[in-house]
C-alpha cells in the first residue's frame, strides 16, 4: 500500500500543520509496517504556478525548452498521486485560503482524462478510489455557525475540489484558533493530536 504525504506550511517545525501530517503518517505506519511513504515538502521544492506556457502544452503546442523541467516535476507530481492509495495532506490557512504552494500542486493533479472526465452528465472524478485526510490549522474560529464561517475557503475549498476528482469523502483532522493564545494553540494541537492517534488503519 503506498501513501503519499505533502506537507505545505512556510514554517518548518513550528508549523501545527506540519506536526499533525506527521503524527497522522505515524499512525498509520504503525498500522501497517509495509506502508510505501513517499513525501514531498512544496515549500523546500515548490512548483511553478500555470501559465499560459502551461496551458499551451497540455493542449498540444510544442513545449518551450525552458518549460521542460516544470513539465517534468508536474508529471511527477500526478504521477505520486494517481499511484498512491492513502494521500495525507498537511494545509494550512493563510488568509482565509490555501498556501499558494498548495494551490500550484492542485492544479498539477486536477487533470482532465487523469483525475476527472465530462461526460454526458458532467464532470465525473475518476480519483475516488483513494483514502484523503487532510491536517488543517486555522488561526481563529471558521466553524458552521460562527461569525467568521464565511470567510472560510480552506476546508471548504478543499472538500470540493477533491470531491470534483471523485474523492467524495476526505477525513479533516482540524487545530482551530491557534493564533488565539498560546492556551488556545496548546488546547488545538493536543486535540489534533489526539485524534491523529486515533485514526483507523483503513
Amino acid at each position: 500500500m503506498k501513501l503519499l504525504h505533502i506537507d505545505s506550511s512556510v514554517l518548518g517545525p513550528h508549523s501545527v500543520s506540519r506536526q499533525v501530517s506527521a503524527a497522522i503518517v505515524e499512525r498509520l505506519r504503525q498500522e501497517t509496517p509495509d506502508l510505501d511513504i513517499t513525501y514531498r515538502d512544496l515549500t523546500s521544492t515548490p512548483l511553478a504556478h500555470l501559465s499560459g506556457s502551461h496551458l499551451a502544452a497540455a493542449q498540444g503546442a510544442p513545449p518551450e525548452a525552458a518549460l521542460q523541467p516544470d513539465l517534468a516535476a508536474g508529471q511527477a507530481v500526478l504521477d505520486e498521486f494517481l499511484t498512491a492509495d492513502i494521500v495525507v495532506l498537511g494545509a494550512p490557512m493563510y488568509n482565509f485560503t490555501l498556501p499558494s504552494q498548495l494551490k500550484a500542486w492542485i492544479d498539477r493533479i486536477v487533470v482532465a482524462g487523469k483525475t476527472f472526465k465530462y461526460g454526458a452528465q458532467g464532470p465525473e472524478g475518476l480519483a475516488g478510489n483513494k483514502r484523503v485526510i487532510i491536517a488543517i490549522s486555522r488561526g481563529g474560529f471558521y466553524g458552521a455557525g460562527t461569525p467568521m464561517a464565511v470567510g472560510e475557503h480552506l476546508e471548504t475549498y478543499l472538500r470540493w475540489v477533491f470531491g470534483f476528482i471523485g474523492v467524495t469523502n476526505p477525513e479533516f483532522i482540524s487545530a482551530d484558533g491557534i493564533q488565539m493564545g498560546p492556551e488556545y494553540r496548546e488546547k488545538a494541537l493536543a486535540s489534533a493530536l489526539q485524534a491523529a492517534t486515533s485514526l483507523h488503519a483503513a
